[in-house]
């Protein structure tokens, strides 16, 4: 299967990431864009023709009146990149239909809207990933890479940190499930993957200094969540929605041997107080989609790989909602105040 028909389910900021990022693919020939607002879809759809006309491609683009027209369509694989609401029907739809699905995390608004969707995959042998996309950044690989080797020894501490520069809008808190289910959650997901244990208990804390509004619509600016892995390591992880340094995406790895740290590099967005010394010197990140920027590319050349039928890294839809568990008691301990235990399946 060279010339693939992808179809893409959303053109909100990340959907138009992804359809720009599907332009650009090799051996995708045409993209299917559907969208509740069809008038948007077609102005992406007349950017993206464009850009390809001015790189030489030949790249097809055309947009669907619906969700249904878009599955009509003869489409080799959906990428969904909707509101969270229509994710579980938008992955039952792509799994009925017969063909791979990837969705942008997480599987439903909640983990008990999860579980059906979880077993329609089971029950039809779906083929569905989830849009972790950290599980294709360079760091993040080459830090699962050197502990799987042996090279860290045993891990002692894990500290994850996600920061974002500016909060997004009101309007988007007031639905996201909160600071730990939008942000930590990817936090979550590379803990359990690098790691390959369980996360079994968390202990949360939050804050507000910054928009009154945020702590209004039920959500913290900053918050922290001591975990307590399945063999006793524990982890911490941070976040917060004011970091004016930048956008700043670390998780540092402290083990028997030695120590690792992803997102260390010319462009984070910290400096040093020590006299002397000038690291690092490039300029920060400033967004999620500039600080991953190479990882979501990555992630969806590896979709179109499986498609063909070729398995990667991608997030299986099992591990978002273990991670999505995570989130979960995090939010719940942030809420009662005591440590939560992670609710595990059976």
């Amino acid at each position: 299967m060279t010339d693939l028909h992808l179809g893409l389910a959303g053109v909100g900021r990340i959907g138009v990431m992804h359809a720009e990022n599907i332009a650009t693919t090799p051996g995708v020939a045409r993209l299917t864009l559907a969208d509740v607002a069809v008038d948007r879809a077609r102005e992406v759809a007349a950017s993206l023709t464009a850009a390809a006309r001015a790189a030489g491609s030949e790249l097809q683009v055309d947009v669907a009146a619906s969700s249904e027209a878009l599955l009509a369509s003869g489409i080799d694989g959906l990428v969904v990149a909707t509101g969270t609401a229509q994710h579980p029907e938008l992955i039952v739809a792509g799994v009925d239909a017969g063909i791979p699905v990837l969705c942008e995390k997480p599987v439903a608004p909640d983990v008990a809207l999860s579980l059906p969707v979880l077993e329609h995959i089971a029950a039809n042998a779906g083929v569905v990933r989830i849009g972790h996309q950290r599980r294709y950044d360079a760091g993040y690989l080459a830090a699962k890479r050197a502990y799987d080797a042996g090279e860290l020894g045993w891990l002692h501490a894990l500290r994850a940190t996600t920061c974002d520069m500016a909060p997004p809008p009101v309007a988007f808190l007031a639905t996201s499930g909160g600071l730990f289910r939008d942000c930590s959650v990817h936090d979550f997901d590379v803990i359990r993957w690098i790691t390959g244990r369980e996360i079994v208990e968390v202990y949360a804390r939050g804050s507000n200094n910054g928009d009154p509004a945020i702590g209004e619509v039920g959500d913290v600016d900053t918050a922290l969540a001591v975990c307590t892995l399945d063999d006793g390591t524990l982890a911490t992880v941070t976040a917060s929605r004011y970091n004016g340094a930048g956008h700043d995406v670390r998780l540092e790895l402290q083990g028997s041997k030695a120590s690792l740290m992803v997102g260390l590099d010319e462009r984070t967005a910290l400096r040093s107080a020590e006299p002397g010394v000038t690291f690092p010197t490039g300029g920060p990140h400033l967004t999620f989609a500039e600080r991953f920027g190479a990882a979501y590319r990555a992630e969806i050349v590896a979709f179109t790989d499986l498609v063909r039928g070729v398995e990667g890294e991608l997030c299986h839809p099992a591990d978002a909602v273990a991670a999505s568990r995570v989130a979960d008691a995090a939010q719940e301990s942030l809420l009662t105040g005591g440590p939560v235990r992670v609710d595990l399946p059976a």
